[in-house]
């Protein structure tokens, strides 16, 4: 086995899961990097000592692969490769003291409030006056912005309140300072990241003012584009639609996850809302902001949901008509009310019917991009692969949606420009375009 390095320490940063978990990774990288200690995400270059494995622990898949990694880290520490071996994040907040017991090779277990911890753990000091100071690790040229932390929903399927507490906004102005430093270094796209945007500003301001918000958002120069995830059906601010709709560089894009339609579910999830109250929403968002795109995503196989309920989804999605829309199956989960209930639909029923669902916003899909051969959007390119470069429309959000493709051959685009892209094929999830003018 290795003898300890008296080198100076180099530390691996291992993300898993969400968006909100990149961001808390890149803060952790921002206060180290301000501690002059040497710091990289997820390197492949195997030269850092301590490694750092910030995880997630939202569904039975994401567990896996959390405990999975912290394995393999584990055994790279029991061989010598690295010297310490630290994890942080949901699982670690959910699971702390079973972790301990079964990972004996990891140094300490911190939960997603213990940043300052964690810090003092690899010799570093929490910096209070960092406001935003990060190291981004998505492209240059967008970058999440995380308004608020935890939840005071009680959604009966969803642990993430008792891995990330209850909700907390934060203030309009340090996150309007936040902006305007990732402007300044670059970002062009703010994508904005919350448990839940729609509950915004009740805790701190005993009003809702995401709306408000967004306002200040859009003044920040440099920045092109503002985008909205995770809101929340039940009590969404009308006076957001406005803003969207009368604001040029807040996209016409929408997260608004609702997990399923049929009245019976959605009143054992407790998402407070039904069939009726959830088509009223989605008219009214197309009525006030017209040609907005709307990404939902649902939930298949929770307890008791019978082949009628499951068909009920299946024709609503096929006559709703969502621009994109994603499928999670039901994962049953301790100490959540739903966790009382029987999870009582077989797996290969829960993976056929996200299938079936798929199957269906597919053809939505393809029918729409059918439509929009002919027509030119402004593209922004996040990256070259293969023959193409790969950019998005402000309909689309990185990772999850329809990508551009205009093949390299043809022009030239830099890495993080907008293009006016004229679309001149289609498929199922891709549009095929090539260059009008470059912005």
């Amino acid at each position: 086995m290795r003898t300890k390095s008296i080198k100076k320490n180099k530390i691996n940063v291992i993300t898993l899961g969400c968006s909100k978990n990149i961001y808390d990774s890149e803060i952790l990288m921002g206060q180290l990097a301000a501690n002059d200690i040497a710091v990289e995400h997820e390197s492949q270059a195997n030269d850092s000592n301590i490694i750092v494995v910030n995880t997630c622990g939202f569904i039975d898949n994401a567990k896996e692969e959390s405990i999975n990694t912290i394995l393999d880290q584990a055994r790279r520490k029991s061989n010598g490769e690295i010297e310490k071996l630290f994890v942080t994040g949901c699982l670690s907040e959910r699971y702390k003291d079973d972790l301990e017991k079964e990972i004996s090779d990891v140094d300490q277990f911190f939960g997603t409030t213990d940043l300052p911890k964690l810090l003092q753990a690899l010799g570093a000091d929490y910096k209070h006056e960092l406001i935003g100071e990060r190291i981004t690790t998505t492209p240059k040229h967008y970058a999440f912005l995380k308004i608020a932390e935890g939840c005071d929903r009680p959604c009966s399927f969803c642990a993430i309140p008792l891995m990330r507490g209850k909700h907390k906004s934060k203030a309009i102005e340090n996150l309007v300072i936040e902006a305007s430093k990732l402007a300044n270094d670059g970002v062009k796209e703010l994508i904005l990241i919350a448990q839940d945007l729609t509950y915004y500003g009740l805790d701190l301001y005993g009003k809702r003012r995401l709306a408000d918000l967004l306002t200040e958002l859009s003044k920040v120069d440099g920045i092109d584009w503002i985008r909205l995830h995770y809101a929340f059906p039940t009590g969404f601010p009308e006076d957001v639609l406005d803003v969207i709709k009368n604001t040029s560089n807040i996209c016409n894009y929408i997260d608004i996850p609702l997990q399923h339609i049929n009245d019976e579910v959605l009143k054992s999830m407790r998402r407070g809302t039904n069939h009726q109250k959830t088509d009223k929403l989605l008219k009214m968002f197309r009525e006030k902001v017209p040609g907005m795109a709307i990404r939902t995503s649902l939930i298949v196989g929770y307890p008791g949901e019978t082949q009628e309920q499951f068909d009920e989804m299946k024709e609503w999605v096929r006559t709703t008509k969502f621009d994109r829309l994603g499928v999670f199956t039901y994962s049953h989960e301790e100490n959540t009310h739903a966790h009382l209930l029987v999870d009582d639909v077989p797996e290969e029923v829960k993976h056929q019917r996200a299938e079936d669902i798929m199957e269906v916003q597919s053809q939505i899909s393809f029918d729409s991009n059918q439509e929009k051969i002919g027509k030119t959007f402004k593209v922004l390119f996040d990256r070259k692969e293969g023959e193409y470069f790969i950019g998005r429309t402000e309909f689309d959000s990185p990772d999850v949606d329809n990508e551009v493709l205009v093949k390299a051959q043809d022009t030239y685009v830099r890495i993080g420009d907008f293009s006016q892209v004229r679309v001149v094929s289609a498929d199922h999830y891709d549009l095929y375009g090539e260059i009008v003018t470059i912005d």
